[in-house]
């Protein structure tokens, strides 16, 4: 035996396993096939956000959550419907991580030295119904240090039980095989590929220098999913979610290619729910992009209008903020917006100095830094937009700022190249939701959810503007922004049991085999369904890679 675990990823759910294996005693072998800068994977990147249920950034906020609230939000969410098959499983890890986020999940990682912003977020609104899709009270809660924060403690473990011998990190090492014998998984086998000095990020040579294999009681796979493969992703796009996009950003590096799933197939387990995704409709072109088609989604708070690729208003739900699978459906089924890959956010000055936050650790530089003077100066008291937004209005492709709307316009059809929006027939649509804002009181469900946003602390002090007109000059400039579909998440993947136990075609155990993270849907094949919360994808791979680990470790 080359150890007593081998764990295949280094990212945040791999972290996690290894962290509790070797907390345990337990000897673990950590391959990855990307160089040493990468340790953390796609957590690294992320904005940090975590899904916490009766928080005291909640309670602090006067906001009252339960379980049962948030539990109610979750199968809205979810809708799910493949109980006696696929998402047998995935149900059982949706109440258990509700339960979790509810109770030691916010002690234990506060224990490990995290700790978040001080008012919790509202991402993801949902659907306007009570018992539909969203969450019905903010649960977004932003770790200082972002993701880089999150995945900081877990790095630091794996190289303190590296020192103590306990942990050997074999970076470079990508696993083609999971070698089964007896029915049981006992290893893997895969090439050694060159080293690579690459950054963080930036997409490596696959030049392979030579073959591995590795022997253990036990094996974990802890790969991610197919968001940087746009091929996977077309071929499993649902038919309900429309015609795939013919151009897409990609919101995750290029390692992500979703190849750990056909070989884990391959050596027996079962693979459930492959059309269930997350991808978003907020993306934009990076104007500095780290890997290939780099794109950065716009977490936009709910004031901004959005416009379809023929210049219509979007209908409710699908405001920011609200019901990402909703409006990207509304865009996909269309049949007259099939030919058109894009949508349009059009905002004021006023809006984007507040409202706009750009997602990832590199794009929130004094969250990330944990730097709390700085996060005031900008984003609390500062005049002007958080410097890499306005990055992004003076930079980004995808960005057009005008004096007046006949103008932006023009410019939005010149970004195209196709004459597809009308000035007049936005400047109604736009006085007409402009006109809703004489009184207190409004027929428009967008205003509703901009007054209803600004009833809650958080978003009052750092996320949505005062009620305005757009076309008010005082608010100006205006400013258009293209939204492209960024690819992102996969929601279904190997189905396991509540210990991360691979399950097999038949629905038996796998003996030696464990999945956690992206690569089993967070959970039991799809702990999400159809639609996650938000603040809950980071959350599943730290869920999920700490029952592998302490199970792995206990059967051993």
């Amino acid at each position: 035996m080359d150890a007593d675990v081998i764990v295949v990823g280094a990212g945040l759910a791999g972290l996690a396993a290894a962290h509790e294996l070797t907390g345990a005693g337990r000897r673990v072998v950590l391959l990855d096939q990307e160089n040493a800068a990468n340790l953390g994977g796609q957590a690294w990147w992320s904005f940090g956000g975590l899904f916490f249920v009766d928080s005291p950034e909640q309670r602090r906020a006067r906001i009252r959550d339960s379980v049962e609230l948030a539990w109610s939000d979750w199968c809205g969410s979810a809708g799910f419907d493949r109980l006696d098959d696929e998402d047998a499983w995935a149900v059982r890890w949706a109440r258990a991580y509700v339960e979790f986020a509810a109770g030691e999940k916010r002690s234990w990682l506060a224990g490990l030295g995290l700790s978040w912003l001080p008012f919790a977020g509202w991402a993801e609104r949902g659907d306007l119904r009570a018992g539909g899709h969203g969450n019905s009270v903010p649960r977004f809660h932003i770790t200082w240090g972002t993701g880089t924060g999150v995945v900081q403690p877990f790095a630091a473990s794996a190289h303190r039980a590296a020192d103590a011998g306990l942990l050997r990190l074999r970076h470079r090492h990508r696993v083609d095989e999971l070698l089964v014998e007896g029915g049981a998984v006992v290893g893997v086998r895969g090439k050694v590929l060159a080293g690579d000095d690459a950054a963080r990020g930036v997409a490596s040579s696959r030049e392979e220098v030579g073959d591995f294999e590795a022997r253990a009681q036990a094996v974990i796979v802890t790969t991610g999913g197919i968001g940087a493969n746009h091929d996977l992703v077309r071929r499993y796009w649902p038919q309900r979610l429309g015609t795939a996009p013919r151009t897409m950003v990609t919101g995750v590096p290029a390692y992500v290619d979703g190849r750990m799933l056909t070989i884990a197939e391959d050596a027996g387990a079962r693979l459930v729910n492959r059309d269930r995704m997350w991808h978003y409709t907020e993306g934009v072109r990076n104007f500095d992009p780290i890997w290939p088609g780099h794109g950065i989604r716009i977490l936009s708070a709910p004031s901004p209008m959005w416009f379809d690729a023929l210049g219509r208003r979007l209908p409710q739900p699908y405001y920011p903020s609200y019901d990402t699978l909703g409006t990207l459906r509304y865009l996909r089924t269309s049949p007259e917006l099939a030919g058109h890959d894009h949508s349009w956010f059009v905002l004021t000055q006023t809006m984007i100095e507040k409202e706009f936050a750009l997602s990832g650790s590199e794009q929130n530089p004094d969250v990330t830094a944990k730097d709390r003077r700085a996060f005031a100066r900008q984003r609390l008291f500062g005049k002007g937009a958080p410097a890499p937004v306005e990055a992004f209005t003076r930079r980004g492709a995808d960005f057009v700022v005008a004096g007046t709307l006949e103008e932006l316009v023009a410019g939005m059809n010149r970004l195209t190249g196709t004459p597809l929006l009308d000035a007049a027939h936005m400047r109604a649509q736009i006085e007409a939701r402009d006109r809703q804002l004489t009184n207190r009181v409004t027929k428009d469900a967008q205003v509703q959810g901009i007054h209803n946003s600004r009833r809650y602390i958080g978003d009052r002090i750092g996320r949505t503007s005062v009620p305005h007109r757009i076309l008010d000059p005082a608010a100006g400039p205006l400013i258009g922004v293209r939204l492209h579909i960024l690819t992102r998440k996969t929601l279904g993947g190997i189905q396991t049991d509540l210990d991360s136990r691979v399950l097999g075609a038949d629905g038996q155990v796998l003996p030696g085999l464990y999945a956690a993270g992206e690569v089993a849907g967070f959970g039991g094949g799809g702990a999400h369904g159809y639609n996650a919360l938000e603040g809950t994808f980071l959350g599943g791979c730290l869920f999920s890679g700490r029952a592998a680990g302490r199970h792995a470790a206990r059967a051993l």
